[in-house]
């Protein structure tokens, strides 16, 4: 058998093996294996939440495939910023060694450590395809580097040209990679052949990451899990076999010396600039589940409605910690933003308020305070497997607005977790349950069902058919006040 036919096979071999560590994903990595066999130059920007698995997804797909790879410096241990440039440009230069470069100083500017990249591949020939990893790129635009330019300059004045080259870069600092790269103006515009943003795990892939680790947990147990950590892959890692969900919690968040105590501070910290003020946001913002509008944000904080919160809640939104959403039969003057961060939200609601003290979580399972926060909390479970609930209703492919609803009459506490307003002229009025076991409605709750539909229909004056819904955790208990649910969508619909 020819060689290069065992090299490919093996090759091939290589990758699949590769792709089994991988859960999920199964779009992104259709998409940047089809690049890395593309006969054209390209050039993939992958970004998304900081700890949601993007070094992790480039590196188990071609783990000894690079033609480079490169991890630039984290900048938020080190003030001095002409320091800062000088220790990226020479951890640069020992990632080029590494990769065969023969230069033994430190280049002068990036403009030098460019060229040494181009000519370290020029010299590794164009016969193969070259893959080239740059992880945490925004980290090496220090202040005053002309590093934008010079990566620029290296792109289009040579790598856009070679047909054989994968450029890969990577960033959590979402408004960097969306203001310099993806929205350049200059003479990155348009450049990136290619945009990954990485989401966090949905349920069902947290279900399957955590069987891939041996722990022994069911249905139930997972959605606990998410409901504090949410899908990010990082924090998930901290799960370990032998010990409940209840026991995991307190390890990772209330224990001495507990692994996500200090998370909140750096994950801030390492993504904007002001961090406080972002901070000062979301712990606004975490006080109530369906969000305030832009007015109300800049009255509470006492921040100016100008430019500066504009590009605040940009970059909240463009890092998945909140979304902007228009309630139902509201206007774009009504827009709400709403925190939907889950690690974010536990630590708001419980670490950043209790002392550290071993046991408090399962010491506190039964707790008023921890049953309100369920509830709210599978809200949110709920909003992000949106597609999984117009899945189970069979209407993924009907247009509709998905929002909270609260009446507007003075006084009126009356408000819908959730309203599917669909464009098949039917409103789905969707109540949330959380709850351990078959859900039981009883005669006042009865009650309180019907009275939210008739405010809503009166209020809303929809021409649609309200479609009272159930969404709970293992179904409902057959009754005779069960008879007004019309549907009834559970946790497995989620999963």
């Amino acid at each position: 058998m020819p060689e290069w036919v065992i090299f490919v096979s093996l090759w091939q071999i290589n990758f699949e093996n590769m792709e089994k560590n991988i859960i999920g994903r199964k779009e992104e990595r259709k998409v940047l294996l089809s690049l890395s066999k593309s006969k054209q130059s390209e050039f993939a920007v992958v970004y998304g939440r900081r700890r949601v698995g993007k070094t992790y997804l480039v590196r188990e797909l071609f783990e000894g495939k690079f033609a480079f790879y490169h991890t630039a410096i984290s900048p938020f241990e080190m003030t001095d910023s002409d320091l800062l440039y000088r220790q990226q440009l020479k951890t640069f230069s020992e990632s080029l060694r590494m990769y065969g470069d023969y230069h033994k100083e430190v280049p002068s500017d990036w403009f030098e450590a460019f060229s040494w990249l181009k000519e370290l591949l020029m010299r590794k020939g164009t016969g193969t395809r070259q893959i080239v990893f740059i992880d945490e790129l925004p980290w090496m635009d220090t202040p005053r580097a002309g590093f934008i330019t010079a990566f620029e300059h290296f792109w289009n004045g040579w790598g856009a040209g070679c047909h054989n080259l994968f450029l890969i870069v990577c960033g959590s600092a979402t408004t960097w990679i969306n203001d310099k790269l993806l929205n350049n103006t200059g003479g990155l515009y348009g450049r990136a052949t290619r945009e990954i943003h990485l989401s966090p795990f949905t349920l069902s892939e947290t279900y399957d990451y955590f069987k891939s680790r041996g722990l022994s947990i069911d249905q139930y147990d997972t959605l606990q899990a998410y409901m504090v950590v949410g899908g990010i892959p990082y924090y998930l890692s901290y799960f370990e076999t032998g010990l409940s969900i209840a026991q995991n919690i307190d390890k990772m968040f209330f224990s001495k010396d507990s692994k996500l105590q200090v998370e909140f501070a750096r994950l801030y910290q390492s993504l904007f600039k002001d961090s406080e003020k972002y901070v000062e946001i979301v712990k606004f913002l975490a006080t109530k589940r369906i969000g305030f509008t832009r007015k109300e944000i800049c009255d509470a904080l006492g921040i100016s409605s100008g430019a500066g919160i504009t590009t605040m809640l940009q970059s909240l939104e463009a890092s998945d910690f909140i979304i902007k959403y228009i309630p139902v039969g509201g206007s774009s003057r009504d827009a709400h933003y709403k925190l939907i961060d889950f690690f974010t939200l536990f630590y708001c609601h419980f670490t950043d308020k209790v002392k550290v003290g071993a046991g408090f979580w399962e010491n506190s399972l039964h707790n008023p305070k921890l049953n309100a926060w369920r509830g709210f909390s599978f809200e949110e479970v709920c909003y992000a497997h949106a597609d999984k609930i117009k899945n189970a209703l069979g209407i993924s492919g009907v247009n509709t607005n998905i929002s909270p609803w609260i009446s507007s009459e003075k006084d009126s506490k009356t408000q819908i977790d959730m309203v599917i307003d669909r464009d098949d002229r039917v409103v789905n009025i969707c109540e949330i349950k959380f709850y351990a076991g078959m859900f039981t409605i009883s005669k006042q709750y009865d009650l309180e069902l019907k009275n939210k539909v008739t405010a809503f229909v009166e209020q809303c004056k929809k021409v649609k058919n309200p479609h009272l819904t159930l969404i709970t955790t293992y179904g409902l208990k057959q009754n005779m006040y069960s008879g007004g649910v019309q549907r009834v969508i559970t946790m497995e619909d989620l999963f």
